[in-house]
Parts: C-alpha cells; structure tokens; sequence
C-alpha cells in the first residue's frame, strides 16, 4: 500500500501554504494526497450550531480545500479527513501511516520560540515520519532550478543515514542537487592548547578527517542515485550557523532530529530547532531510525 504525503491544515494562510507544498511534492513522487484537521466540537455562545452541524461545516471547508488542490493539479489523488481528537495527537498519529507530513508555520514573530506554535513542536518532537513545515507565503517560485537540496551531515555514516535519504529521494524527484553540509569545530584541547595546534598543524588538520567522513557518509546515496548531483560542503562552525549561511540557496532544508527528554516535555536538537525558526525556506526534520 502507497503511503499517502499528508497535509496538516485547519484554514490558515500557513497551512494553506502547506498543503500547496505538500500537493506539489506528491505530485512528483507520484503519491496520493491526504489532508486532514483535528477537530473538537467547541459549543460558543454567539454560534447557534449544535456538534454534528460544526462537523458538517468541518467537512464541507476541508473538501472544498480538496477541490481546489485537484483542480490545480489534474490527476492528484486527494483524500480528506476530520479527525475527532487533539492536534497534536491526531497529526503524530497521521504522520505514522505517511511519507511525510506537512504543516504551515508563521512568518519570523516577536518571540521567536513561538513560531511553529505549541502543536507544531509537539508533532515534530513525536512524529515517527519525516515533517516538513513550510512558511505562510512560500511560492513554487523557490522551487526553481538551481536551488538545492540541502542538508545537514554529522557523525558517523547512521547517525544521518536517513535525513541524507531523504534529501536525495527529494532531489531526485526534483531533478536538484544536493549540498551535503558537515560543520566543526576545534575539541576544547586544540582550541586552549598552543602546543596541541601545533600537532594538530603537522598532522595536516582536522578538515581532511571531516572531508573524509562526509565522504564515507554520501557514498551510498552516491551510489543509490547516480543522477543526483552533489556538493560536499566542509565548513569550520557550529551546525546551525553553517547551515544557516547557506539557507538562502536552498529550496528545501533537511535536518536530523533527535528528541532530548526533559522535566517540561521532549524538546528536539538545537540544530533542528534553529533550522526550523530561522530558515526562509521549507524545513524538513527528520527522525533517525
């Protein structure tokens, strides 16, 4: 069974700008489209309308956002859902029967913490799939070519084996190359020892070791996609920084995401979540498995 791309929606600009994105996409990967809203009947004084008729009004806006996709895009396969239950919840379950899951965000806000919102950071923090958030305002325009795929590289060759797939099955459908981003730094030995950069020197440095490891990392999806042009791109620099100055090329962003568990609920990395509050272009965060 064909796992369907996933639109998050519930009216918004952002999120109308999401499921834009999101028919796009599965319209080049050949995939049906689901689009779905967490709802709850919320009984207001001013609205005279019991349960099943704000269901109705659900149902009838979610088609008619439906309508319009598939008739942008003749022979998208579109399929609609409302879904009783919070947010949250119901778009981390969503996600899990998905290729991916796509959600709108705010513009660059006052508090910069709050731009994905609360339901957002809580569906990439437990999604089991990839999730894609996409600004209010985004156009295919940042889609053309000559915009990269980029992402994001650290570790050894698992630990970014799936945002590296992900990004190169993107290109791949795009016909895009791909900007393989691995970032260092000096350990805190080199940085406060004179006599250790001096060894460091005549050793050659460390930035052959980095281009060696970025290499080792990009070898199968070099080999599993021939076609997909590649940039390796080693950069002295926190990951976030270095990701962040080439941004402005990229038409998608992929970064890995691991959740860290604390007393106020799971938050993920801070490469991720820079990424995902500072990047203009589409972010996508994916999990490792």
């Amino acid at each position: 069974m064909t796992r369907p791309i996933t639109a998050g929606v519930d009216g918004s600009e952002e999120s109308l700008a999401g499921l834009a994105w999101a028919a796009r996409e599965a319209v080049r990967r050949g995939f049906p489209l689901r689009v779905v809203h967490a709802w709850r009947f919320q009984p207001h004084d001013a609205i005279d309308a019991g349960e099943d008729t704000q269901a109705q009004w659900v149902r009838d806006g979610l088609a008619e956002m439906a309508r319009g996709v598939a008739e942008r895009h003749a022979g998208l396969e579109v399929t609609t859902d409302v879904v009783e239950g919070p947010p949250a919840e119901t778009l981390i379950a969503a996600a899990s029967e998905s290729e991916m899951l796509v959600l709108g965000s705010r513009g660059h806000g006052r508090v910069v913490g709050f731009l994905l919102g609360s339901v957002g950071q809580q569906v990439i923090s437990g999604a089991a799939r990839p999730v894609v958030r996409v600004r209010a305002g985004d156009e295919p325009s940042g889609e053309a070519a000559g915009r990269e795929i980029v992402v994001g590289q650290q570790g050894d060759p698992e630990d970014s084996a799936a945002a590296l797939g992900f990004a190169f099955e993107t290109a791949a459908a795009r016909g895009a190359t791909v900007r393989a981003v691995r970032a260092w730094t000096l350990p805190p030995l080199f940085a406060y020892s004179p006599a250790s950069l001096k060894m460091l020197d005549e050793a050659g440095g460390l930035e052959p070791h980095e281009k060696e490891a970025l290499g080792e990392a990009l070898r199968p999806w070099r080999e599993h996609y021939p076609d997909v042009p590649v940039v390796e791109h080693v950069e002295m620099g926190s990951g976030g920084q270095v990701l962040l100055s080439v941004s402005g090329r990229a038409q998608l962003m992929v970064v890995g995401r691991r959740v860290h568990r604390t007393a106020v609920g799971a938050r993920i990395g801070s490469v991720a979540h820079g990424m995902l509050h500072l990047a203009d272009c589409p972010v996508a965060v994916v999990p490792h498995d």
